[in-house]
Formats: C-alpha cells, structure tokens, sequence
C-alpha cells in the first residue's frame, strides 16, 4: 500500500522513522480537521533570525514528503540582510557544493515544533531543520551544532539542564522609519519613546502600571508552551525580564527563538517597538543581558552532579564545567556576544561581568555559582552571553566549554570578591577581539570542525568590518572642526 510519507524524497532519504511518521500523520490530521489557513514553515538563521515560507495550509503533507525548498544564501547572510560569501564564485571549500550559484537548501519540518499563533489564530509555526538537497546535514547549520555537542556530552554519560533569564525593552513606537530613504540596508531604526519611566527595580507600582502588556506577552508565551516563571520589571525604563523554568539545550534554544519573535510580532500590531539588542543608543537606557543558568545531571542514575557535600566546596564536574567556560571564554565571546554592539555591555558595577572569573552568588562574576548542599537546584550562571546571541550557538558553546574543561581536569581559580577590582583576564573588549580568539581557538575547531568556525568568522568579520569603514557620530564631532 502506498505510503507518501514512505514515499516521499525524504522517506527515501531515511529521514522519516515509525515514530516521525505517526506525529506527522497526527499533525496532518489536526491540521486538516482545523481553521488553520497557513503555516509559516521556518528555520533559525546563522543570527537567530527566523526565515522560511508561509504556505497555504492545505500544501502542509507537501512539506513532509519533498520539503521546502529555500535559497542557500539565507544561511550566508550578515546582520544586514547582505550575502557574505562571493556564492557566483569558484572559490573552494564551503563554496564549492550546494552553496555556490545560489542554489536551494530543503527544509525538514520538526512536527513537535508546530504551534498555533494566539496572536494570529488562523496561522501557525511550524520549524524546521536546514539541510541539503541530498539530505545530508549542513554541519554548520545552528540546530546541528547544538545537536552535535548535546550528544557529545551524553556519550560522556551526563546531560545539561538550562535556565532562562531573558532581559529586554519595549518602547512606545512614535517614528516607524518607513520614508523611503530609510528603508535602508539595514533599515533605520525607528523613533521611540519609554513606555514607562526606569530605575525602579522590581517595583510593584511600576509593574502595575505596565501590567496590561506583560499580561499580553505572557499569556502568549504560555499558549505558545513556552514553561513561563516569572515576569519583572528590570533595571532601566521600558526594560522587562522573563525567566523560564529550566529544560534541555535543544527545547530552551527554541523555546527562546520562539519568545523572541514572539514579544517582537505582538508588541509591533501594537504600535509598541521590542528590542533586544544589548546597549541601545538612547539616553537613560539600560543594557540587556542574558543569564544562562546551568546544571548537569549523570545520565544512568539521573544525580544532580552540581550539589556539592559541603558548603563552598564544588564537586569535580563543576570545577571542570566552570574552568572550561573560563578557559574558553574569550573564544565562546563571538557566540555568546556576538554583535559589535555587545561589548558596549561590559561596563563596570553595572551588574554584566568584565572579565574572566567567577565568583560565589556574586552577580559581578561572569559566572556566580549558586552550589549549596542538598539542593536540587544547584547550578552556575554565565552572565556574559546578551539576548542578541543565537540561542542554539551560544548554548552550543557553554556545553562544547565546560566538557572541555571536565575531561581535561581542569581546575577553577580561586573565586572572586571584587569581580571589578582585580587583575583578573578581562573579557574580550571588542568584536574584532572576540572573532579573532574563536578563529584562532584549537578547541572550538576540534569540536567543530574547520569549515564550521571559519563560516561562522567569515560571517562576523564581514559584518566587523563594515562596521570599521563606517564613520561615526564621534568621529565627526571629533575632528570635523578641530582639523
């Protein structure tokens, strides 16, 4: 009997088991029997960015048999939108397969990921792996990173809990830069103002006060089954903080790309700008960073391998772990701080780290340890990473790191008191800093191989380095009239 799933070019590519075949038929199913009337059908881009097509929801079995069929050079792009890769080229290596002449990728629906928009009832998401046309893996693709260092860390027997704190702005949208000359590339930023006024931390009057919207952004998250904890008013005006209760790297990767388009799409049918680029150009404004809390567990016995015997002591795997993340931290920075604007971040007592070290519950640390005997929630905290990195890649660098660091017994520094205020190594001050330390990182291309990191740095030198031939506002008031 005829079987299209069976049937179809990625049944006879391998890529469709028993199990696949009774979730998607399920999905089909639900579909057909729904209102649904299109599905957007996307993948996380090389930025986090999601990218795809929206297809008529009757076209969706068509996605499952042959797959949708999307433009190479979306994975070849820089923050701008430009191609970063001469793809018209014969120029060899990553270019001289499927990439060159602008030739098609596939995408590989994942039927757990579909969701239901509640801000757009009549569509839904629907996400996707990027892989070849033959159906190979693209190895640099950021899902596959993620995937591959996952299982590397469970052949070693453990696997990583992660937690989410998810800092960002919402700011009244008064200029949407839609005149024709500012539809630039990028565009231009639009105009705003504050929804509310700052620097009323974690204040009950200010929550109220803002509370229609975050009500709004949550009760989407959570039709969205994004695992909701908390909802805070943060540091700065307009600024927010989501958490989320902890899950494995791969479902908080989504789970984080998900929320991030999601609080975008909802506040923009509002009239309302979210942002979270880590140190916007506006005055008074704070700087969002993401906090990654992170535990592991013995995958045979299910132990929680971070709660230490006795206080202040770390057990082996957490001493390993947070000296891998130390060791690797200048190289992790591109992944983790990955735009020019992150390194604007790392300011003195401003609550985001400076340098290299880590502390006890000291939120001036890059990481602050959270250890204590016979608590189940054991765990460290990266403060480094801010809400620009692409979760599947900045995740990807933490489990990469602090696998290096157990399986090489590396051993942690003594913890730090005064994170601000000592010789310690500081964190890479810049972009060009950062690219230039995972470019030339022996771990990071033992891990993932060269055509991988040197992607990945072609991309960001290409955006560094528009960055460098720009002229700045500085610049010109600097010298424009002294010389």
């Amino acid at each position: 009997m005829s079987d299209p799933l069976r049937d179809g070019a990625f049944g006879r590519m391998g890529l469709i088991d028993d199990q696949a075949r009774v979730a998607i038929n399920g999905l089909l199913a639900r579909v057909a029997a729904s209102d649904l009337e299109t599905i957007r059908v996307l993948f996380a881009d090389q930025h986090g960015v999601l990218r795809g097509k929206t297809i008529v929801a009757a076209a969706l079995p068509s996605a499952f048999t042959s797959g949708i069929a999307v433009p190479s050079t979306l994975l070849l792009k820089d923050t701008s939108h430009r191609t970063a890769f001469p793809v018209w080229s014969d120029e060899p290596g990553l270019l001289s397969g499927a990439m060159r002449g602008v030739g098609d990728v596939l995408l590989l629906p994942d039927p757990e990921s579909f969701r239901i928009l509640p801000w757009s009832p009549h569509s839904a998401w629907l996400f996707c792996d990027v892989i070849y046309r033959d159906g190979t893996p693209i190895p640099f693709s950021p899902r596959t990173i993620l995937r591959n260092a996952v299982a590397r860390l469970a052949e070693a027997g453990m696997a990583a809990t992660i937690g989410l704190e998810v800092e960002f702005h919402v700011f009244e949208r008064v200029d949407p830069a839609l005149g024709h000359g500012q539809t630039t590339m990028p565009g231009q930023p639009p105009q705003t103002r504050a929804l509310a006024q700052g620097y009323q931390y974690l204040t009950e009057t200010r929550y109220n006060e803002v509370e229609p919207l975050l009500d709004d952004l949550r009760r989407t998250a959570q039709a969205l089954e994004l695992p909701v904890r908390s909802i805070e008013v943060e540091m700065g005006p307009s600024q927010f903080e989501f958490t989320f209760d902890p899950d494995t790297p791969m479902m908080h990767a989504q789970n984080l790309i998900m929320f991030r388009t999601m609080v975008k799409e909802v506040c923009a049918a509002r009239g309302l700008h979210a942002s979270f680029m880590a140190k916007p150009r506006l005055p008074n404004v704070s700087a969002n960073g993401w906090h990654i809390h992170q535990s592991l567990s013995d995958i045979a016995t299910g132990k929680a391998l971070f709660i230490p015997q006795e206080a202040g002591e770390l057990t082996p795997q957490a001493d390993g772990w947070i000296a891998g993340l130390l060791s690797h931290a200048a190289a992790s920075s591109m992944l983790i701080a990955p735009t020019v604007n992150s390194y604007k971040r790392y300011l003195p007592y401003q609550l985001a780290p400076l340098k290299i070290q880590w502390g006890r519950d000291n939120r001036g640390a890059m990481i602050r340890a959270l250890m204590t005997p016979n608590d189940a929630a054991s765990r460290i905290e990266n403060r480094a990473p801010d809400t620009t990195a692409n979760p599947y890649l900045a995740l990807a660098a933490q489990v990469i790191a602090g696998l290096e660091g157990i399986q090489s017994g590396r051993k942690s520094p003594e913890p730090t008191l005064t994170p601000y205020d000592n010789d310690a190594t500081a964190l890479p001050t810049s972009l060009g800093a950062a690219i230039e330390a995972f470019d030339g990182s022996d771990m990071f291309r033992a891990a993932l191989g060269d055509e991988t990191v040197d992607y990945l740095v072609t991309l960001k030198r290409f955006e560094w380095e528009r960055y460098l031939a720009s002229i700045s506002e500085w610049e010109q008031a600097e010298y424009f009239n002294l010389f």
